[in-house]
């Protein structure tokens, strides 16, 4: 009968079944990329299934290089920034942090101006000529 159940694993920070020890014990800090990639991640409202998904490659995957991958291979680091839509240097820590982002989904304004994008060249001129209008108006007022 003591088979059925996991070993208990005893740690400095309390006792863990095999159920609930997954991923990184928390003694352990991610590296500065993965730290980054998970907030990149994040802000974007993602899920590690989803940019799994994104990537073409498996959960597993994802959690190797938010948790452990000291040195990513710069294939995967650009294909990552691509997808997120942050620049490689923001990913492997040389501009600002990107923890400082809020999580969760883009605010309306943000979803407003990725749609804008994809409307035709005469009615984004037509956007922006009413955008430059109110904006021309709050100035001087």
């Amino acid at each position: 009968m003591q088979e059925l159940f996991p070993k208990i694993i005893s740690e400095q920070n309390g006792v863990y079944t095999a159920f609930v020890m997954a991923g990184r014990p928390p003694s352990k800090e991610a590296p500065t990329f993965g730290q980054n990639l998970a907030a990149a991640r994040r802000a974007r409202g993602l899920t590690q299934p989803q940019l799994a998904d994104m990537l073409d490659m498996t959960v597993k995957g994802i959690d190797y290089y938010e948790r452990r991958a000291a040195n990513p291979n710069s294939e995967f680091v650009r294909r990552s920034a691509k997808v997120l839509k942050v620049s490689v240097a923001e990913l492997i820590g040389e501009e600002p942090s990107l923890e400082k982002q809020r999580p969760g989904p883009a605010p309306k304004l943000k979803r407003q101006i990725d749609q804008i994008q994809t409307l035709s060249r005469s009615k984004q001129k037509f956007v922006s000529e009413l955008l430059d209008t109110v904006l021309k108006s709050e100035a001087t007022s």
